[in-house]
């Protein structure tokens, strides 16, 4: 179960990010909290039916802060190449967008490189977990569209996959 200083930072970080809505399921808890116009925020926790899952990797403690790394020129898109149906993968959760699994290691994928669905695009952080974001689809990575080590939102684009 959620304490209340857990919700409250929460709170807070959606206040600082200007996040108008955050959901997170956790320990067999949901929790949406959804900010309207003109109120109080609201939120509601509801209790899910249990279901087997791996937990996500913690973060090794004293790792030390992640630096970006500079990101390779993503290739522009033609207007013929915009016409393709593009499997476009969002950020399922709020927190912090790290392409590699460790600073200075190889990123995970690479503009112009085929990947199979399940395998790993990337790491979103988020009180101080690391959440893998795996392909939803085969095909080929034609745009990343987040640097390394940046703040991500619910449902902001991250990568653009060419279908196989």
């Amino acid at each position: 179960m959620m304490d209340l200083d857990e919700i409250r930072l929460i709170l807070e970080l959606m206040r600082e990010h200007d996040v108008a809505e955050f959901e997170l399921e956790r320990d067999n808890v949901k929790l949406r909290l959804r900010k309207s116009s003109g109120g109080p925020w609201p939120a509601s926790i509801t209790p899910l039916p249990q279901v087997a899952y791996s937990p996500p990797v913690a973060v090794a403690p004293g790792s030390g802060p992640v630096t970006a790394a500079p990101m390779p020129s993503a290739p522009v898109l033609t207007s013929a190449e915009e016409d393709v149906d593009l499997a476009i993968v969002k950020s399922p959760i709020v927190g912090t967008f790290f392409r590699s699994s460790e600073p200075g290691a190889k990123p995970f994928v690479e503009t112009g490189q085929v990947v199979r669905q399940g395998q790993v695009l990337c790491i979103i952080e988020a009180m101080k977990l690391m959440n893998e974001i795996q392909a939803e689809c085969d095909g080929e990575i034609v745009k990343v569209y987040v640097e390394n080590g940046h703040a991500v939102q619910y449902g902001e684009r991250l990568f653009a996959i060419k279908p196989a």
